[in-house]
């Protein structure tokens, strides 16, 4: 569907308005969103996107932010103006999001923002909640409408005060039912709204998997000698009704009580029991509560379903976490083993080889693991970029030094091409470190061996330019937009001879984007190489600082006697080669592998150092801290959490318990030889970080 010709309604599809300037992104937003079945409008501009909501309806606008002429937020205030599209809900597309953008957005009437590039899955799960919702309301207007109509002629031949009545309060009750998306507040609402216009007393029974009634909510709550509150009786009527699924009607004496099933599709969600004097439980009445229980049962399932999603969330945040704690664990001992290979004095040229080729591939592995983490927090917008003054010279010496190996294990040769100006910005320098890396990085894999690969800083007006340029393989013309999408990969062939997840490319593009920068992609075709390019705000500063030495590994030089090193591992391949690797560098080395032992050989022990997993059987890493902190004899050892575990909360908690330092397996083995080496030098240089 283009933008040159209004789009018709049809059937019972429901509209989806994409508002972008950009061709290519309707194509994308039309692959993702076509398996929702529904009809997807495109707009290139604010303009036509006006004349379009004059003309339809639709139950979600996807509007891009900027644009020519009139950007996402001023024709977001546009569509607000109309009447028609006041509360169509608004979903932000964009690259980048500054906190005043936020709020302007979210002032409009935003109801989310979703970084671009998407990602297919959260996009469609989003869109396809507005459209059931819009489906549901459009459902409910339609009903209300006839049950309006009906309601009217009744009053015409009985009292029009009450029906007038009646009907103000199910507009009431729609309003107000469709204020949250949250549980708990929604199962309130619904008992606040029956209570008094509806019956003396509310109850809302959740059935159990036996199909029983499991939880109850009363409104108002009872009393110590409230009989009525939910007698035996009442219970069994519950659970019929539960069970059936149909409307009891319970009468004794002068009480009644009516119980609605609350459905949804197939599915029972609950029963709503409403208690009063007999004599109000006429047909009007019971019907009026009929009406009312079935806007409830749609909008506590409206409610059930979002929080689904947001558990949904949740618990891929976890298995992402655990993903990496279980991927992490056998690349510590791998890359000690590694370690212990290399102390070898004379090895065999084959077995040389094969223990650089292990040790490259764990490399590799272990940045695979730390890019698809990265893109999933960035994608979330859980990354934050910690700005400091870097220098450009001392930041390609850290970039380089980390992609040496790639490029010495495929006798390539880096040309780094550096302005006569010393330059300055501001950024993350573990993030542009890693930029960089990635770039060069995937120049080497896309090179044959022994070419070269230049790196090139520019600087003009502002802008610091950072391009890489190989010899290798080269991009289609027809995959050049493309390569910056997550998971896109020009090779689709089943040998996959490169490798890879795809995700090297977004995640430089995120990050630059994180740093007010951007980032491009040019080649001449296939076999003819590729040249990327990064810009970033800058500045001429004054005199270059000195480029930061490389991390090197020197054998450690401890006299006997020297630091007592504690080991605590449940995984024995990592304990074991861990301290068979510290024992080599001259250290007393004792291992535990649950917080029971190692506290007590902690007592006897004494240890220096403690390197310390988190996800241990039993007492938790946490929990071993806070006990060999509260030990004398392990007080004032230097705790270092060795552990799969490195998103932001285990940090924090790290700190909490009392580490001194948290490291991610598999850890730096000569960052971590050096700390050992002097632990109170170690333990000062975080004390002034």
């Amino acid at each position: 569907m283009t933008s040159t010709a209004a789009p018709q309604e049809s059937g019972d599809k429901v509209n989806i308005l994409v508002v972008d300037d950009l061709p290519e992104k309707h194509v994308v937003f039309r692959t993702i969103l076509d398996e929702l079945g529904q009809n997807i409008v495109s707009a290139r501009s604010g303009q036509e996107a006006l004349k379009y909501i004059l003309e339809m309806e639709f139950a979600v606008i996807l509007l891009d932010v900027n644009m020519p002429d009139i950007d996402g937020l001023e024709t977001a205030s546009l569509i607000r103006n109309y009447k028609k599209s006041a509360q169509t809900p608004i979903v932000f597309i964009t690259a980048y999001v500054d906190e005043l953008q936020a709020r302007r957005g979210y002032a409009l009437g935003a109801v989310d923002y979703i970084p671009s590039p998407v990602v297919p899955e959260v996009l469609r799960s989003k869109v396809r909640v507005f459209v059931e919702l819009f489906r549901m309301n459009r459902q409910l207007q339609k009903q209300a409408a006839q049950r309006e109509e009906l309601a009217r002629s009744e009053a015409a031949r009985a009292a029009a005060e009450e029906a007038i009545q009646r009907a103000d309060f199910l507009a009431e009750a729609s309003r107000t039912l469709s204020r949250s998306l949250n549980l708990d507040d929604t199962t309130a609402a619904v008992l606040d709204l029956c209570v008094p216009v509806l019956a003396e007393r509310a109850i809302l029974g959740i059935p159990d998997k036996e199909g029983g009634v499991r939880r109850l909510d009363m409104h108002p709550a009872p009393s110590v000698d409230d009989a009525e509150a939910f007698t035996p009786e009442l219970r069994a009527a519950a659970d019929q009704v539960i069970r059936t699924r149909q409307f009891y009607l319970w009468r004794r004496d002068e009480r009644a009580a009516a119980i609605f099933p609350l459905t949804a599709g197939d599915e029972i969600r609950g029963a709503l029991a409403l208690l009063g004097p007999a004599a109000q439980f006429d047909s009007a009445r019971i019907a009026l509560m009929r009406e009312f229980a079935s806007r409830a049962s749609i909008a506590m399932e409206n409610a059930r379903l979002y929080s689904a999603v947001q558990e949904a969330d949740r618990r891929k945040n976890e298995f992402l976490a655990m993903l990496a704690h279980e991927l992490r664990n056998p690349l510590a001992p791998i890359r000690n083993a590694v370690h212990i290979l290399a102390s070898a004095q004379e090895l065999p040229p084959k077995l040389a080889w094969a223990r650089d080729v292990i040790g490259r591939q764990a490399d590799h592995m272990a940045r695979l693991i730390d890019d698809l983490l990265d893109v999933s927090r960035i994608v979330q917008g859980k990354v934050a970029v910690k700005l400091e003054k870097l220098q450009l010279a001392s930041l390609i010496e850290r970039s380089v030094e980390a992609s040496s190996p790639r490029l010495g294990a495929r006798e390539q040769v880096l040309d780094v091409v550096l302005p006569k100006q010393s330059i300055e910005l501001e950024g993350d320098s573990v993030r542009l470190s890693q930029v960089l890396s990635n770039l060069i990085n995937n120049a080497s894999k896309f090179s044959p061996p022994r070419s070269r690969i230049r790196l090139e800083a520019s600087y003009e007006e502002g802008e610091l330019r950072l391009s890489v340029k190989d010899e290798g393989a080269g991009i289609a013309a027809e995959f050049l937009p493309h390569m910056f999408d997550l998971f896109a990969q020009a090779d689709q062939s089943l040998d996959r001879s490169q490798g890879g997840l795809g995700i090297g490319l977004t995640l430089v593009k995120h990050l630059v984007e994180l740093h007010g920068g951007r980032v491009w992609a040019a080649s001449e075709g296939l076999g003819k190489g590729a040249e990327v390019s990064i810009a970033l705000p800058a500045q001429v500063g004054g005199e270059a600082e000195p480029a930061l030495p490389g991390v090197l590994h020197q054998p450690v030089d401890v006299p006997s006697g020297g630091s007592r090193i504690l080991v605590v591992d449940d995984l024995q391949a990592s304990a074991e080669t861990l301290s068979t690797l510290l024992q080599m560098e001259g250290f007393q080395v004792r291992v535990a592998h649950d917080g029971q032992e190692a506290l007590s050989i902690a007592r006897e022990f004494q240890p220096n150092v403690v390197l310390l997993d988190i996800g241990l059987p039993g007492m938790n890493g946490f929990e071993v801290a806070y006990g060999l902190r509260k030990q004398p004899e392990s007080r004032d050892a230097l705790l270092i959490a060795l552990t799969g575990y490195g998103e932001a909360e285990s940090r924090s908690r790290s700190a909490q318990a009392g580490f001194d330092f948290h490291m991610v397996k598999p850890a730096d083995v000569n960052l971590l030889l050096s700390m050992l080496a002097n632990p109170q030098e170690a333990r000062k240089a975080v004390a002034s970080a």
